[in-house]
C-alpha cells in the first residue's frame, strides 16, 4: 500500500517541519552570536581567526570576541596576550577586568 498526498498537504508537512527545526535551532543561533569575550588589542591583530587561551578568537583590526571558554578569564586573557600581544581591555561576561589584573594579564 502507497500513501499519496496532494501537493497542498506535502507543502504543509514540509513548512511544519521547517518551522520546528527553526524553532528548536534559533535560541542557539542567537546564543552564538553574543560573544562571552571581548578584546582590544594594543596592536590590530596579525590573523583574523586563532585559537588562544582554550578559545577560538575571530579578530578584526584590534578588536577579538570569543564564545565562552572553560578556565577562568584571566587564564584566556594570558593567552590572547601571548598570541597577540599586549591586551588592553577584556571583558567575560560583560564584566571587564581591572587594571591590575589586566596588567598580570599581559605580564606586568
Amino acid at each position: 500500500m502507497t500513501l499519496s498526498l496532494n501537493a497542498a498537504t506535502r507543502f504543509s508537512l514540509a513548512a511544519t517541519a521547517a518551522l520546528a527545526i527553526g524553532t528548536t535551532f534559533a535560541p542557539i543561533a542567537s546564543q552564538a552570536a553574543a560573544p562571552y569575550y571581548t578584546a582590544k588589542l594594543a596592536a590590530p591583530a596579525s590573523d583574523d581567526r586563532a585559537v588562544a587561551g582554550g578559545v577560538a578568537w575571530a579578530c578584526k583590526d584590534d578588536m577579538c570576541v570569543a564564545a565562552k571558554g572553560t578556565s577562568r578569564p584571566m587564564r584566556i586573557c594570558r593567552g590572547l596576550a601571548r598570541e597577540f600581544g599586549e591586551v588592553t581591555s577584556f571583558t567575560a561576561k560583560g564584566k571587564e577586568l581591572g587594571a591590575d589584573k589586566l596588567a598580570k594579564c599581559n605580564g606586568k
